[in-house]
């Protein structure tokens, strides 16, 4: 595929800022970094091809060595707020046409604050933490704790779950669940296994404890979660490991909802805590001691968030209350006590899930993800990235010579193990698409692929 036309500079290499320029670079944009750091750059200059500047953001000579003025976007995203802000009104001088700018502090995005985004000319405010709360408090809500996005038009679903021993689906090959299940269509799209995400092809093989996403028509997801075993009942307990910025935050979201508990380590912040929010229920004390978790009423809970600020302590505290509760259900999995899991390095989010994590979250991932879809926002038609794996949901109309159009779905080698076509609106009905589906152009289609083919997917509907 031909590279993406539109030049973007990035100001910082940090977590977020490595995660686009990779992301990016991918897909064929034509990335400027700056960064002050040299660990930073030497790591960027190793794995992504990239332009790179060592020089100070708040330095012109560093703009004018970006050759700033033939920038379309500016991405601030360094830990240093001001210099974000800063940066945006650079920009602006500069002709830069759209800034996307991280902002941590909440008081830009209150209708009163001094300073709004339109005054700093910023055209879209990234603020991860806000963002992480927020993810987590919509997947509370949904369907029992297994992760339902609703997609085209709110008429398709994909639904994320466990494997289980006796799941109808465990050991049984992509190929072979199409024929038993010919009353209703739905496509396993994407699975974890070990720290792997695949893209399974006909020939693969559902395995017990796979965490595995499925397409399927949104009238048809009560059937669909009964073929696998799941409940559709709402999640309504919570409990929270960790009182940081996201915890609490989550609490103060869901406050007078939904009854929420908080462990917090730090006695401090724990009393601070208890004054700050007056209808949670704070509890001081380790969240990662088994005792601890069962004394604060781990066992009623339907809901576990960890949510400290140690990558290591979120996973093991999610695996140990995950052991915890199927001990207690004689070894059931997947019934109650869904987990949410917090992670920070961008390489733990399938160990985590493999490790009996639910639903696992990086929030520069969340941060990298929300630009992304505003960049990409003139070619795709909605991407929704799929949590605990390396894999994305994407929305796209197929052109009128794209190779996809030209066979049908089972013929095309190009997509195995890196592409499905889940389903396509044709006339405004949309459909599960199988092996004989003959993609025209002009429809929508649904493709999942791993984040790093999506550059392949847009050869393949786009051209």
């Amino acid at each position: 595929m031909a590279k993406n036309s539109e030049n973007i500079l990035i100001l910082g290499l940090g977590g977020v800022g490595y995660y686009l320029a990779r992301r990016l670079a991918h897909e064929g944009y034509a990335i400027t970094a700056i960064e002050t750091d040299r660990e930073k750059l030497r790591r960027a200059d190793a794995e992504v091809d990239i332009r790179l500047i060592r020089g100070d953001a708040m330095n012109f000579a560093t703009w004018k060595e970006a050759d700033a003025k033939s920038m379309d976007y500016l991405i601030a995203v360094t830990d240093n707020d001001a210099v974000n802000m800063m940066s945006s009104l650079i920009a602006h001088r500069l002709g830069i046409q759209r800034k996307i700018v991280r902002v941590r502090s909440l008081e830009i995005w209150e209708r009163r604050a001094f300073l709004t985004p339109e005054d700093l000319h910023i055209d879209l405010v990234i603020r991860p933490e806000e963002l992480t709360a927020q993810e987590m408090v919509r997947l509370i809500k949904i369907c029992a704790g297994n992760v339902i996005f609703d997609i085209a038009d709110s008429t398709m679903q994909v639904i994320g779950t466990d494997i289980g021993e006796e799941s109808a689906l465990a050991r049984m090959q992509i190929k072979d669940i199409s024929c038993r299940y010919d009353d209703f269509y739905f496509r396993v799209v994407s699975i974890a296994r070990g720290i792997q995400t695949l893209i399974p092809t006909g020939d693969d093989e559902i395995l017990p404890q796979d965490h595995v996403y499925i397409l399927v028509r949104k009238r048809d997801v009560p059937r669909l979660m009964e073929l696998v075993g799941v409940s559709r009942r709402r999640r309504h307990r919570v409990m929270v490991v960790g009182g940081g910025k996201i915890g609490s935050r989550v609490a103060q979201l869901l406050e007078g909802t939904q009854p929420v508990r908080i462990i917090e380590r730090n006695e401090r912040r724990a009393e601070a805590l208890s004054f700050r929010l007056n209808k949670t229920e704070i509890l001081h004390g380790d969240g990662s001691d088994a005792d601890t978790l069962i004394q604060a009423g781990l066992l009623d809970m339907d809901t576990i968030i960890t949510a400290t600020e140690d990558n290591e302590t979120n996973i093991m505290t999610s695996a140990l209350a995950k052991h915890l509760i199927r001990s207690q259900e004689g070894g059931v999995v997947g019934t109650e006590g869904k987990t949410i899991t917090l992670v920070k390095k961008m390489e733990y989010p399938v160990l985590a899930a493999t490790m009996g994590s639910d639903i696992v979250l990086n929030k520069k991932s969340l941060a990298g993800n929300e630009i992304i879809k505003y960049i990409r926002r003139g070619k795709l038609l909605s991407v929704v990235h799929l949590h605990g794996f390396e894999a994305e949901v994407v929305e796209l109309v197929a052109g009128k010579d794209a190779p996809i159009t030209k066979k049908p779905l089972s013929n095309l080698d190009v997509m195995k193990g890196k592409i499905i076509i889940g389903g396509f609106c044709r006339k405004g009905k949309w459909e599960i698409a199988v092996g004989n589906t003959r993609i025209h152009p002009g429809d929508k289609v649904l493709a999942i692929c791993t984040s790093s083919h999506l550059k392949d997917l847009q050869g393949l509907i786009l051209a």
